[in-house]
């Protein structure tokens, strides 16, 4: 026997297509009650009719409509009155899946750190365009320790002597002309206007992550844990990472090119950035970014699945591991 159904009716019928039951809702002229039909059938779970003649009928075997191992028999379609209710609830659920799909913080965060990242590789294009503009004119300058104040001195002088009293240093034989000058500060002031903005779009990043993914945010920092999710395509995907995975989420190019030439493995990802491993010795890079990396999955499943969040006092013993890890391993390995 088979147990047919679709979002309005069910019916049993034997091998033979003779129809033995039937059950009807007459609930579909309520919008909002055929969009709740829709999620059952889309999560594959049976209707109440259905299930109500599996009761009945035990040994019969349940198939959604359209299923190609249906027998042919006259099941209980919808009626065209019954279809037009069905078209409007599509439509509606079509409009509550585009507001779910705005308020989602994955995407919400995605767009917001990559355009972002976008912005920071504009700002240091024309930064290091007016480090150079003004070293061309004043050549003793030296901007390695406040290359991002460079911008705001600029725009605070009136001229170039102004410019070289304030750093300090001696008036070329030669300067810009007037115009040329202008529009040096122009540029100035465009450094300026795009740092604040970057600034300003990482304390959203900031902001986002750390009600997002708190536990991580706590233990990586929030634009850091930002770039896992991310890369990661979302906090859920990102809980079900084993360690291992999240260890070298930004390292996939290096990773396929290991194993299609058997290059060396790459060692971390994006999970670099965090000072333990940046800061760390070459040789002991590895051991801390697998040790962060175990406790950084650990933290996104407390985010994923409403687990506590991570203390101070949680994310201070993984530092004291670390530094562990550091201490048993001063010295490069012998080769």
């Amino acid at each position: 026997m088979w147990l047919w159904y679709d979002w309005r009716a069910a019916a049993v019928a034997d091998s033979d297509g003779n129809i033995l039951d039937v059950e009807e809702w007459d609930g579909w002229h309520d919008t909002n009650a055929v969009c709740s039909r829709m999620d059952i059938i889309a999560h594959e779970a049976l209707t109440p009719e259905a299930e109500r003649l599996i009761e009945r009928f035990p040994d019969s075997t349940p198939l959604i409509h359209g299923d190609e191992n249906l027998p042919s028999a006259e099941w209980p379609l919808p009626s065209t009155e019954a279809l037009e209710y069905l078209d409007k609830a599509a439509i509606l659920l079509s409009k509550r899946g585009v507001d779910a799909a705005a308020g989602d913080p994955d995407r919400r965060l995605e767009h917001i750190l990559k355009a972002s990242d976008e912005l920071r590789a504009s700002y240091v294009t024309i930064e290091g365009r007016l480090v150079e503009w003004v070293g061309l004119f004043l050549p003793e300058a030296r901007f390695e320790r406040d290359r991002t104040g460079l911008a705001k001195k600029v725009t605070e002088s009136s001229d170039l002597a102004q410019l070289a009293e304030l750093l300090d240093i001696g008036m070329p034989p030669e300067g810009p002309t007037d115009a040329e000058w202008a529009s040096l500060k122009d540029w100035a002031t465009s450094v300026s206007e795009i740092k604040a903005r970057l600034d300003r779009m990482e304390n959203v990043v900031r902001e986002l992550a750390s009600s997002h993914l708190p536990s991580l945010s706590a233990l990586l920092g929030p634009i850091l844990a930002a770039r896992l999710c991310v890369e990661a395509h979302g906090r859920a995907r990102l809980a079900r990472l084993p360690a291992g995975t999240m260890q070298i989420l930004g390292a996939e190019k290096a990773f396929f090119n290991h194993l299609k030439t058997g290059a060396p493995s790459p060692k971390h990802g994006h999970i670099f950035m965090h000072p333990w491993i940046s800061r760390s010795p070459r040789w002991v890079r590895g051991k801390i970014a697998r040790t962060v990396a175990a406790k950084a999955s650990i933290a996104a499943r407390c985010d994923a699945y409403g687990g506590e969040v991570w203390s101070q006092e949680a994310v201070d013993a993984v530092a004291a591991r670390v530094e562990v890890i550091r201490s048993e391993n001063s010295k490069p390995p012998q080769r």
